[in-house]
């Protein structure tokens, strides 16, 4: 089978859809939308599609999972259910969204259930085997005709119903197709069980009305209620190891308690079962096909000792279960935590927007041999474990906090509530387990379902904390590690988070958040702690320099934690490609250099992790890593009396930091690791990529210093581009012409514009403005009304001197975004924070107009002249007399804005 997305480099799904097909008729093909807001997309297109079944991503990896058993299904139900009785569970469901979402859980739970039932029997292991390849297989229909041919194909073997009220019948959709569905197949069957689903509560009492269970598709508890229908009407073994004469000695009811017998049961136990081939045939059963193949060929005589027999039973289970958790997910377990670098399951469920990438990550280095690549540095991920979303779902209804959704608590009553919650036994236990083996820093981190996804990323709109993790008491280290997984809970409900919620159109209840726990990369100085540097990189360069291709990416760096360049600080850019050159002169490195960073704090015993995500990060200044000796490898020294930078820090003279012993001399190759990570990691997702990584300078016993990568995330692509012809574009007409664009599209309905009065711009007042805006935007929000915001240096900056420090939800309804250079006010375009990666990914106009540029410009007169609308101390909310027209052309980076 294949899988396409709406993301294909060179050529679109129905283009190659159409390809696949005409070479291969038969091969079943499976579209997977990105979001909901692609299903319009799909309909327009619909005469001419050529998929067996169309899915939308929902931020939950078991789509997959619904995806190829469908197929199979699909294509195995007629032989099992005429030789293995097999039985058929009939799903009626025209909506896309509806049944990408239903499906998953239909599946997951068949399975769970299947194998409860046989791990209660007492079968063989053959008979085990069957009987999971016996569970009911799950058909669709999307019309009354198909579910009538279904009905009648099947209706000896149907197990239950679940149907739509509304759905097509003779071509048309039909208010009441479900219901004369249900009355036919009571002609065939009167007991079936059967499920009436609809989004409209009326339709309840016409359920109850002709005796069936009804579902609300709106509701809250929408999976449980699933659940429980398919537990209540949806009607594989220990190992017994036995002695010589075969009776039981002992019971392994997992492949853990199975490896640990091997060691404790008598030598006569292997034989006997070594000699009747049970070891394999368990196995077998049990899906451990690899184990069994390596187990079977061996005899008992091929062994000197007994004690060889054993040693070689363990090493094979070792061998093959080393080989299969290299580069995956492994559920949590004490014998897990010896092993470093490991990716671990805390809980079931999604692992998140991050956690699937970390997970990615985690398979590229094994599988790619990364290592092997660059030699003389170790590529690592941090060791990361993940308490997946089905923990955030019962800790939300175990702790009655469902009422959050519909209301406007203020978010410090909502951490509050948070905080006073209880996690689950079973993960407090894990965490217990896993802060006697993890003695050092940790960093909790948000995984949204919808975080770092190719449409919506959700970058920086939720909390992360770090934790020195070093307290005596294991019990106060155990509290905080929970106080601050509930904080990111909680911050679901933050005003960026609400704000960004409604600026897509999604509601705050669709998002399941699963937590990242992992190691803080760096070394302790003092009572600080902290990485020689961190910074993020971009396959994708969108302000290219000089001979500088867009496709030779860029890179930011920053000393000490990467929170400095996220939040858009004063750090060193460079082309990974190129390292040697230089954006900006001598004299401006010295003007611009980084003049702090941030350490985690190791010795606060208190830690108010509620006042905030730096609650437990101190700014220093960057003089005083001089005094701990990590700063020499990533400083020069201004020589005044010629005028020029000396590359390290014995000098007399300004230290200003610009890593060119790393970038012009390699004495760590940073360069060369993160053009090969930027270019498998890109080939690998088929998609422009941003990653975000700290290194640690000391030597491992190997004489290797380290590169961690942090996170990865897509950088966004549109599906169709833009073209703008600027042969047919008229300069005189345009207030806005730039070079330096993000964005795709055309934009025609923008009349307001919001804009920082050049002539009276104080860099001293940034926060004032931030606090103004928010007030215009809340305001143009209220009346629906989108505009053009222009201000000059960095939107979004955290540094108050390099922009306004907004964050999103002071600008949620902008729909085009311009940053300007004033004469005395020259700062390099944004990169690399949550919020620019944000605002570029919902494909909001994101343009730069440098200073004097020989051919960017913006209109300063023309704006001027519009209809003044309101004025605040700083800024100028103004309208045009006619709606004003943008055009964006995301392959050249070009974009204007004609005049209202």
């Amino acid at each position: 089978m294949v899988i396409l997305t709406m993301r294909i480099d060179e050529i679109s799904p129905f283009e190659l859809s159409e390809k696949i097909r005409a070479a291969n008729n038969s091969i079943p093909i499976l579209l997977l939308l990105n979001d909901n807001s692609e299903i319009n997309l799909i309909r327009e297109k619909q005469s001419r599609l050529c998929f067996d079944k169309i899915f939308v991503w929902n931020g939950d990896s078991k789509i997959f999972l619904a995806m190829i058993k469908y197929i199979e299904d699909k294509i195995n139900a007629v032989k099992d259910t005429k030789i293995g009785l097999v039985r058929v569970i009939l799903m009626v469901e025209d909506s896309i969204q509806d049944y990408s979402g239903y499906l998953p859980i239909l599946y997951t739970e068949i399975m769970k259930q299947t194998q409860r039932i046989i791990a209660d029997e007492h079968l063989d292991e053959m008979k085990k085997l069957l009987r999971m390849r016996a569970r009911p297989k799950l058909l669709m229909a999307e019309s009354y005709e198909q579910a009538v041919e279904i009905i009648d194909t099947y209706q000896d073997y149907l197990l239950c119903v679940i149907s739509d009220i509304k759905f097509p019948k003779n071509g048309e959709r039909n208010e009441k197709a479900g219901l004369e569905l249900i009355d036919y197949v009571r002609t065939k069957t009167k007991h079936l069980p059967i499920l009436l689903q609809s989004a409209d509560p009326e339709n309840e009492s016409r359920a109850a009305q002709i005796g069936t269970i009804f579902l609300n598709k709106n509701s809250k508890s929408l999976t449980r209620e699933l659940t429980d229908f398919i537990f209540r009407y949806l009607g594989f073994g220990d190992f017994i190891f036995r002695d010589a004469g075969g009776t039981p000695i002992d019971r392994a009811r997992s492949m853990g308690e199975f490896k640990e017998l091997l060691l404790k049961v008598p030598d006569s136990s292997l034989v006997y079962h070594a000699n009747h081939n049970h070891f394999s045939g368990w196995l077998m059963a049990r899906g451990e096909i690899q184990i069994a193949k390596n187990l079977q060929p061996v005899q008992v005589s091929d062994f000197p000792t007994y004690s060889g027999l054993r040693e070689h039973l363990i090493g094979v289970f070792q061998a093959v279960q080393d080989s299969k958790t290299r580069g995956k997910v492994i559920q949590f377990s004490e014998t897990a935590l010896d092993t470093e670098f490991q990716v671990l399951r805390l809980a079931e469920g999604s692992l998140g927007g991050k956690g699937r990438g970390m997970a990615f990550l985690h398979m590229l280095i094994a599988n790619c041999e990364l290592n092997q690549v660059v030699p003389e540095a170790n590529i690592l991920i941090p060791q990361t474990s993940v308490v997946a979303t089905e923990e955030y779902d019962r800790f939300i209804e175990h702790n009655r906090l469902a009422d959050l959704f519909g209301s406007d608590a203020d978010f410090s009553e909502v951490k509050r509530r948070f905080v006073q919650g209880s996690l689950s036994p079973g993960l407090r236990e894990k965490l217990s387990l896993l802060l006697q083996k993890i003695t050092g820093p940790l960093s909790i981190r948000s995984s949204g379902i919808f975080e770092d996804s190719l449409s919506q990323p959700f970058s920086g709109i939720y909390d992360t904390f770090m934790l020195p993790n070093n307290h005596p008491d294991l019990k106060q280290r155990l509290c905080d590690l929970e106080q601050a997984i509930k904080l990111v809970y909680a911050s679901i409900f933050s005003a960026s988070a609400r704000a960004y919620f409604d600026a897509i159109g999604y509601k705050i209840g669709d998002e399941k958040m699963a937590v990242l726990i992992q190691g803080v990369v760096g070394s302790r100085h003092g009572r600080h702690y902290y990485p020689h540097f961190a910074g993020v990189a971009q396959s994708y360069n969108y302000y290219p320099l000089s001979y500088l291709k867009p496709e030779d990416g860029i890179a930011v760096l920053g000393f000490g934690l990467g929170k400095y360049v996220i939040d858009g600080e004063k750090a060193y850019r460079f082309c990974p490609k190129f390292p040697k050159l230089e954006f900006v002169t001598p004299e401006d490195q010295l003007q611009q250099t980084q003049t702090s960073f941030y350490s985690l704090n190791m010795e606060r015993d208190q830690v108010q992790l509620a006042s905030g995500d730096d609650a437990t990060l101190t700014r220093m200044d960057i003089a005083a890593a001089q005094d701990h000796g990590t700063l020499d490898s990533c400083i020069s020294t201004w020589d005044y009396q010629n005028n020029r930078l000396q590359v390290g820090g014995s000098y007399q003279g300004p230290k200003v930091v610009n890593f060119a012993n790393i970038l012009k001399y390699e004495s760590f190759p940073l360069a060369r690791i993160i053009e090969t990570v930027l270019d498998i990691v890109k080939s690998a997702m088929g998609t422009p990529v941003e990653i975000e990584f700290a290194v640690d300078l000391n030597k491992d016993p190997d004489g290797k210093a380290s590169f961690y990568i942090l996170q990865i995330k897509p950088l966004l692509g549109d599906l169709e581009d833009f073209n703008l012809n600027l042969a047919d574009t008229n300069r005189d007409q345009l207030f806005l012409y730039s070079e330096h664009a993000m964005g795709n599209g055309k934009v025609d309905e923008l009349e307001d514009i919001v804009y920082v009065d050049p002539d009276t711009f104080d860099r001293s007042r940034t926060h004032s403005m931030a606090m103004e805006l928010e007030q215009l935007n809340s305001g143009l929000k209220s009346k629906g009304r989108r505009y053009i915001l222009v201000g000059p240096g960095r939107w979004g900056s955290r540094d108050p001197w390099l922009g306004i420090p907004v964050n999103w939800s002071h600008i949620s309804n902008a729909k085009i975004i311009v940053e300007v250079e004033l004469e005395d006010f020259k700062v390099d375009p944004s990169l690399g924070s949550h919020f620019f990666h944000n605002v570029t990914s919902m494909n909001i106009g994101y343009f730069d107009i440098p200073y004097q540029s020989k051919t960017d410009f913006i209109d300063w007169h023309w704006i001027k002249l519009q209809e003044l609308k309101s004025r605040t101390e700083h800024l100028v909310h103004a309208r045009s007399r006619r709606p004003m027209v943008v055009k964006m052309d995301g392959r050249k980076s070009i974009s204007v804005i004609y005049r209202g």
